[in-house]
């Protein structure tokens, strides 16, 4: 049996902040792509697409690609790095597209990014839809981190990270978070502190498998029971996915 404690919510919590949502694509995704891969014309099609023709042939992103009020600043983050004007990015080129927008993120966790956010019909590239949903979720992990960034070092240690968490009712048990925090020790001695890069990889991988729980937690009584392969099923893919 595996058990989960999460905090209880009271009315006085009204104004906490919520967890960053994960998106729908993490379980299942919606038909904004049915259309796009369903000949050799598509190619074509999902460009037009995406970057609808402009006048004298120019290319632009067109309304189709990117929800409405997407941020033009969002939009140009993925213009720049989609070279091949394919509408889809690879996990090379959103971490050039991060990187500019907020810092250098590792390979590690673009992958989870792209994990979490992949297009259903091309889950080694990531769409506009997806990057729009990516970024807006990175901006409110980035609010969580600087709110409890206390001493504004850019870095938060075990506590700072524990506080957060629970301030999002994911009461995480100390054992559990030790556990976690220790992948991030460089052996020097010193305290282990995350950046900002490192507070997104585990808030990912917290909050993707208490929303996996909770699915099996179906009278929210904090207990399920999984049989074995119910339970590598839920965490390999946040193992393997990324590394």
């Amino acid at each position: 049996m595996f058990f989960f404690s999460k905090k209880p919510r009271s009315s006085s919590s009204s104004h906490a902040p919520s967890a960053p949502s994960l998106p729908d694509s993490y379980d299942q995704r919606g038909q904004a792509y049915s259309t796009s891969h369903q000949s050799n014309h598509s190619h074509q099609q999902q460009q037009q697409s995406y970057y609808g023709q402009g006048n004298g042939g120019s290319s632009s992103y067109g309304h189709s690609g990117f929800p409405p009020g997407t941020s033009p600043d969002v939009i140009r983050s993925f213009e720049m790095v989609d070279r091949d004007r394919s509408g889809f990015i690879d996990e090379n080129e959103l971490q050039q597209a991060i990187s500019s927008g907020y810092q250098r993120f590792s390979i590690r966790t673009i992958r989870l990014l792209m994990f979490l956010f992949k297009n259903p019909h091309d889950p080694l590239r990531c769409g506009p839809k997806e990057f729009a949903a990516l970024w807006g979720c990175l901006g409110q992990w980035r609010g969580i981190f600087e709110r409890y960034d206390k001493d504004r070092s850019g870095k938060i240690d075990l506590f700072e990270l524990r506080d957060a968490l629970y301030s999002l009712g994911l009461a995480i048990p100390s054992s559990v978070l030790q556990v976690l925090i220790s992948k991030y020790d460089d052996g020097s001695g010193q305290r282990i502190e995350l950046n900002f890069d490192s507070f997104v990889e585990c808030g990912m991988i917290l909050k993707g498998l208490t929303e996996k729980f909770k699915e099996k937690d179906k009278r929210h009584t904090g207990t399920t029971t999984f049989n074995y392969d119910e339970l590598m099923s839920m965490v390999i893919p946040f193992l393997v996915s990324y590394d």
